[in-house]
């Protein structure tokens, strides 16, 4: 019951702000279009919005899950238009704030006592709003100057009712359409609803901040403010206040004398440097987290904030992925295809010479090219569609990584559109393998597994006995033991704890009803 009033209320407020004409370009969409003409109030000052204004007030007024929808598209300016990207910017940091009073009482109800007994100054006025928080400015007593983020009250129920809509979407997906358990929505949805309840709680957010900054401590490459444990709670949290420069200001970045192509080439190395040494990756990094220090001018440095959505991979996801971008920079598509199938993201029957001419016919074009020419969205969009074929299913444990990917491809299309991505992150990957594979490494690594591997040797007779029972038993026996071995790994490929943002589950039903 709560799903469909939910799903009304969607459908009102898209009526309300007549976001039907967006719909236009969509040749399916001509029922959605007429519904939403339906005779709905309108917004008071419709006639005067323009219709991205209209978009952003209709997103605000949804709530958190579809203003980081926005955020997303915000940066994507290759798939949506102009005025669209520069309306939805405004969601990155300027929601519409709730009153500061009452942020200034939770404060007190969560840290105990007046708001001047913990702080010199505070500034009911909000410094920044977003969709889940806002944030204002404070000094402590030993004159440190800070920033108190507060969660929205009431903002739980809001999304509680958006996740059960979700699960309810995807479960029809994956039961009626066809085709729809390869999306593994419901998964995916199930991933989702742990990240964005734990953005809830901003005890998880400190933590994670102090970790990414304890990962690039000794780091020129990236900053990443301090956090006052003494003042964090599960709705409020205090952190060091930074002063840099907005990433999305590129105006900005080039009169204060900053390096715009060594920037762009560092965001590629702090992502990986993330994703590949730490496995601990920001996965939220629209340009109203992203700020740049003024003073390394020649070598920029990176200012990191909102850390509540962490990505991480298993040290196989690592390997895999790796492995796949570095046959994909090298066209070694033959290698692809053999990755995906030992890998297990499509099926052992996988005819491997038909899937390796797929990958080229998809990945050749891109290659010679600068960012400016290349669209990672188009490319999961031709991927996604080939990939059907091969009956190729969606990875949840990697699903938060494409979307960060998709994070960083738009903020260095606004930098600096020429960067040659390939150049820049080949290399890295190219030393990444050389240290994984090198002898010292494979050293530390069976030092780490010794103690566990002494541990269980007394055991390995009897499991090398029950092994061979089994095996007497026949070839019945033998067969269930493989399916169980099979089915255990399956399993333990699927037992990742990522997660996705709206984006993903949202793109992943709009472009299979839009490719149905």
């Amino acid at each position: 019951m709560q799903s469909a009033l939910r799903l009304f209320h969607i459908y009102r407020v898209a009526a309300r702000y007549r976001l039907g004409e967006l719909l236009a370009p969509v040749p399916r969409a001509r029922t959605l279009r007429w519904l939403l003409k339906l005779p709905f109030p309108r917004h008071p000052d419709l006639a005067t919005l323009d219709r991205g204004t209209r978009l952003r007030l209709a997103l605000e007024e949804l709530g958190p899950i579809f203003i980081k929808f926005g955020q997303l598209l915000s940066t994507r300016r290759d798939m949506v238009s102009a005025d669209l990207a520069d309306a939805l910017a405004l969601l990155q940091d300027q929601v519409a704030p709730f009153d500061g009073a009452v942020a200034q009482r939770l404060i007190e109800t969560a840290l105990g006592g007046p708001i001047t007994q913990h702080f010199k100054h505070f500034d009911s006025t909000p410094l920044a709003s977003a969709s889940v928080a806002q944030v204002h400015t404070a000094t402590l007593h030993n004159g440190e100057s800070v920033v108190v983020k507060v969660i929205r009250p009431g903002i739980d129920k809001v999304i509680a009712d958006d996740v059960a809509l979700l699960h309810r979407s995807a479960a029809i997906v994956e039961a009626h359409v066809s085709g729809g358990k390869r999306l593994r929505l419901c998964e995916v949805v199930r991933d989702y609803e742990h990240v964005i309840f734990d953005e809830l709680n901003l005890l998880n957010e400190a933590a994670n901040t102090t970790q990414l900054g304890r990962n690039f401590q000794h780091s020129p490459l990236l900053y990443v403010p301090t956090i006052y444990w003494d003042y964090c709670r599960t709705n409020v949290m205090v952190a060091e206040r930074i002063h840099g420069i907005p990433v999305s200001r590129v105006a900005e970045l080039r009169a204060a004398g900053i390096n715009i192509k060594r920037l762009a080439e560092t965001g590629v190395e702090i992502f990986f440097t993330q994703v590949f040494e730490h496995s601990f990756f920001h996965a939220d990094m629209h340009p109203g987290n992203v700020y740049v220090s003024r003073e390394q001018r020649d070598n920029p440095q990176y200012i990191a904030l909102d850390c509540a959505i962490i990505g991480s991979l298993s040290k196989d996801d690592q390997q895999y992925l790796a492995r796949n971008l570095l046959a994909i920079f090298k066209r070694d598509y033959r290698r692809v295809a053999e990755l995906h199938v030992e890998c297990g993201w499509v099926r052992p029957d996988t005819p491997v010479h038909a899937f390796e001419s797929t990958m080229r016919a998809v990945c050749e074009p891109i290659f010679q090219k600068p960012l400016s020419d290349i669209s990672f969205g188009q490319l999961l969009l031709q991927l996604f569609r080939t990939a059907s074929r091969f009956d190729m299913q969606v990875q949840p444990s990697l699903v938060l990584l494409q979307k960060t990917l998709l994070n960083i491809e738009g903020l260095g299309k606004q930098l600096y559109p020429e960067l040659d991505l390939w150049q820049t992150a080949l290399p890295f990957l190219e030393r990444w393998q050389a240290r994984r594979l090198s002898p010292l490494s494979n050293f530390r690594k069976i030092r780490e597994r010794l103690p566990e591997w002494l541990e269980q040797a007394p055991k390995l007779p009897e499991l090398i006995y029950n092994a061979l029972q089994e095996q007497s038993r026949g070839p019945v026996a033998l067969r269930a033991l493989q399916e169980r071995t099979l089915e255990l790994e399956r399993r333990y490929r699927q037992s990742t704890h990522l997660c996705t943002a709206l984006a993903a589950i949202l793109g992943a039903l709009l472009l299979f009803w839009v490719l149905r």
